[in-house]
Formats: structure tokens, C-alpha cells, sequence
């Protein structure tokens, strides 16, 4: 099947591929490979390799899904168990908790809401939102009770945070996995520094919406309802002692520097055994290796290094769903590649070019509320997209970036209760599903539509 009836088809099955997702709880992996397979075959992909009498080769429906299946395992694989990993130590080791000491001193307990925003944003570079939020909500309360802020801003401050980092900046997985399939994997220094550009919009509407909502709704939790809050002092004393504020920062910053670092050597064309140091510690799997040493070393200086199996093991777990189902949308990218798709629609490319940016967000976007997962909607969308760019006109290393951050903005519009995301913002934040909706949901919104607002206007500066 060719043309617009292929076309036709492929909306109807990202259409069943939502459905068996969120309505009939349908795993994302498999609902991802079964659509893959049907999509496959009615594209008229071969069930079998074929050698066509001029000696070209044919990869059939098989082999098109193992070489989508294993090409995002072996570009990415390495780099989202280590980037989880890095995360989970600075959780255990209580880095987590002093680099939210240190947002915090930076910008003052007259701006609290700001505070826990930045703090948010700074501790989920490296750490899941989910599990960011419960590590600094006991932070947020604490704060709310001694500036007297409202409890419902100070939560919406530190899930806007959580957030933004959460779906634009690496190591976080879901735009790793999105870089990568977008084929900017080895750039990750422009997808963090676009990542973080990209931040300002969303943050400061983030922010805005928190005061604002935070005046008109009201948590279980407000301060003076006689709950007995834990002080930053008692937080710490869990821990025993906190990580210095260069140990807690090093497992994050030295990746960075050292993909600055191969990003200068390979600007400057540098050679030499030097150079190609620079550019093997620059690596992303390298520089992230390195970063988890660092994360070792701090661990091994907090006396838990008896705990190093089981974090892995935990992290190992974690990570392992998010692999399959990137792996699934390499799948279907791959399979969407192999048909016949792309070269229809590269001939009638006016109508989509004509939607730029905007198409990878509205579909991203479309995906996350349908299903939930942030990750889902980066990784399914990436693989969606990454066979069109260049009908959508986007072939430069920092065009392709500001895709994946469209796509990035399209997956958090909207958060709501198919999303765990949700939930733990809401039972942490004290506040029952309808405020929920009126916070959370809303104000992920308002962060969609900002972010993807300053991401048009770069792509304009940037055509």
C-alpha cells in the first residue's frame, strides 16, 4: 500500500496503538511492536529478505524490526542505565538534598517559590520527577512553614521544575532516547544547552501560574493546621552528613565538561593522541561513565558503599521498561522508514512543512495525554519523526535539537490521571484528584503551550 491510503492507515493505527495503551492498559511495548508489525505488513514491507535482479537488497518486515530493536539498544542503552544510575546514588547519598540546599541559598527564602522551582529543575537533570518530588517535598513543607507561603504554590513551583528538566535535559532518559533517534545522540551538549534555553519560557509561566493558583486553591497541608513538619536540620541529620557541594555537583558537571570539552576539540579540528582523548572522554557513554565514578566515589565517602549492588539492582529495574519501549518506538520509526511513507509524503511536503515546529509537539502532545507516559510520548514521537526531517525542512544539528525539544514540550501537555506523575504531585501536594486537575493539569498546560511558543521563535531565529 502506497500514498494517502498508507497515510490514512497510519493515523488509524496511532489512533489503536492510544486506545490499546490507555484505554485497554495495554503495555506500551507490546502495543508499540503489534502496531509496528500490522503497520509493516499492510505497508507492503516483505515478510522475507529480497535480492532484486539488479542486485539490490530488500530487508524484509523481520529484519527491519530487529535492526530498529538492537540499533536503539546499542546507541542508547549504556547511556540510560548510567544517567538512572548517577541519579539514584545522588538520591541515596543525600547529594539530592544538598544541591536543593544550595538553589536555595542562591536565591533566598524571600522567593520561595522560585526557590523550589530552580531546585526542582537543578535535581531532576540527573533524577526521575516522580521520585524528585517525594525526595523534596519534605524540603517544600518545610520551607512553606517557615515563609508562610502558600502550600499549593510551593507544589506547583517544584513540579514545574521537576518537569521542565525532566522532558528537556539530559540525562533524564526520555530526551536522551529522543536525541538519539533523532540522530543528535552524539550532540548532547547542544541538546543540554537547548534543553536549558528552552527552560526560561516554561519556567517562568510555570512560576506564574503557581502564585497564581496558589492564591485560589488550598492544600490539606497548609501551614498553621497544627501538622509538625520536619526542618531542614532533622532532613539532614538522616542522612548523617550531607555530600560537599563540589561531590554532590561532580557527577553532573564532569560529563558536561567533558563533552564541552570533545565538542571545543572537534570545532577547533584539534589532532593528535591529545585530541583523541578529549574525544573519547567526550563521548557520551564515556563522559557518563565518568560521571558515575564520580557518583561511586561519593558514595564510597558516605560509608554506603555496601549499598552500590542493590542501587544498581533497583536502577537496572527501573530503567528496563523505558529501554523496551524505546527500543519498541526504534520499531516503529524504523518500520515507518521502510515503507513507502516517507517518499509520499516528501513529494507532497508543502502541507506538513507548512506546520513546522509544531507538528512534532501537537503529536507528541497528543500522545502524552493519551497515555500518560512523558517517556512514552518522547521515544514514540521521536521514532515518528525522525524519518521526516527533512521534509519538515529540519537537517541542521540545532534544527533537529529544537525538534526534540518541541516534541519535549509536546510531552508534558497534559498531565493528568493517566499519568503517574499526577498522582504523586497531587497525594504529596495533599490535594484531592480535582485540585489536582486545577493545578497540575492546568499548569502543564500553560508550561506546553510557553515552551513550545519560545521554541517557534528560536526556530524562526534559527531557519
Amino acid at each position: 500500500m502506497t500514498g494517502l491510503p498508507l497515510i490514512i492507515i497510519f493515523i488509524l493505527a496511532i489512533v489503536v496503538m492510544i486506545f490499546m495503551i490507555s484505554k485497554f492498559k495495554i503495555h506500551p511495548f507490546i502495543s508499540i511492536m503489534l502496531i509496528s508489525l500490522v503497520l509493516g505488513i499492510i505497508a507492503g514491507i516483505p515478510v522475507v529478505d529480497k535480492t532484486l535482479e539488479d542486485g539490490t537488497k530488500i530487508s524484509g518486515l523481520a529484519s527491519v524490526i530487529g535492526a530498529g530493536f538492537s540499533g536503539t539498544f546499542s546507541s542508547i542503552g549504556i547511556v540510560i542505565i548510567l544517567g538512572a544510575l548517577i541519579g539514584s546514588v545522588l538520591e541515596v547519598t543525600g547529594a539530592a538534598l544538598k544541591l536543593a540546599d544550595m538553589v536555595i541559598k542562591l536565591v533566598g527564602e524571600k522567593n520561595p517559590v522560585l526557590a523550589v522551582e530552580l531546585m526542582g529543575w537543578v535535581v531532576s537533570i540527573p533524577v526521575f520527577c516522580d521520585s524528585g518530588f517525594v525526595i523534596l517535598n519534605p524540603i517544600r513543607k518545610a520551607i512553606a512553614q517557615r515563609t508562610k507561603e502558600s502550600s499549593v504554590a510551593m507544589t506547583v513551583g517544584l513540579a514545574s521544575g521537576l518537569y521542565i528538566s525532566h522532558v528537556f535535559i539530559p540525562p533524564t532518559p526520555g530526551p536522551i532516547a529522543a536525541a538519539n533517534t533523532l540522530g543528535i545522540g552524539n550532540n548532547l551538549l547542544l541538546v543540554m544547552a537547548l534543553g536549558a534555553v528552552c527552560s526560561i519560557f516554561p519556567l517562568i509561566a510555570g512560576l506564574f501560574y503557581a502564585k497564581f493558583i496558589g492564591k485560589r486553591v488550598k492544600a490539606d497541608d497548609e501551614v498553621g493546621e497544627g501538622e509538625v513538619v520536619k526542618t531542614y536540620e532533622e532532613l539532614v541529620a538522616e542522612y548523617g552528613k550531607l555530600p560537599s557541594g563540589f561531590s554532590s555537583l561532580a557527577p553532573i558537571i564532569v560529563p558536561i565538561i567533558l563533552m564541552s570539552l570533545s565538542s571545543i576539540a572537534t570545532m577547533t579540528k584539534m589532532k593528535g593522541g591529545f585530541a583523541d582523548m578529549i574525544n573519547f572522554l567526550g563521548t557520551p557513554i564515556i563522559a557518563l561513565a565518568v560521571g558515575a565514578g564520580f557518583a561511586a566515589a561519593q558514595l564510597a565517602g558516605a560509608g554506603k558503599m555496601d549499598k552500590f549492588y542493590d542501587i544498581t539492582n533497583d536502577t537496572l529495574k527501573t530503567v528496563g521498561p523505558i529501554l523496551f519501549v524505546t527500543a519498541a518506538g526504534g520499531v516503529l520509526g524504523k518500520v515507518i522508514a521502510a515503507s513507502d511513507m516517507v517518499n509520499y509524503i516528501s513529494e507532497h511536503a508543502t502541507v506538513l512543512s507548512t506546520m513546522g515546529i509544531f507538528f512534532p509537539f501537537l503529536l507528541s502532545a497528543i500522545l502524552k495525554s493519551a497515555q500518560g507516559s512523558s517517556t512514552v510520548a518522547l521515544t514514540t514521537t521521536a521514532g515518528i519523526v525522525a524519518p521526516l526531517l527533512p521534509v519538515l525542512g529540519f537537517t541542521s544539528p540545532i534544527r533537529v535539537t529544537l525538534v526534540c525539544m518541541a516534541i519535549g514540550a509536546g510531552a508534558m501537555t497534559v498531565s493528568h490521571a493517566n499519568d503517574s506523575y499526577f498522582w504523586v504531585v497531587t497525594n504529596f501536594g495533599a490535594m484531592s484528584p480535582e485540585r489536582g486537575y486545577k493545578t497540575q493539569t492546568v499548569n502543564t498546560l500553560v508550561m506546553g503551550v510557553a515552551a513550545i511558543i519560545e521554541i517557534a521563535i528560536l526556530s524562526f531565529i534559527f531557519h
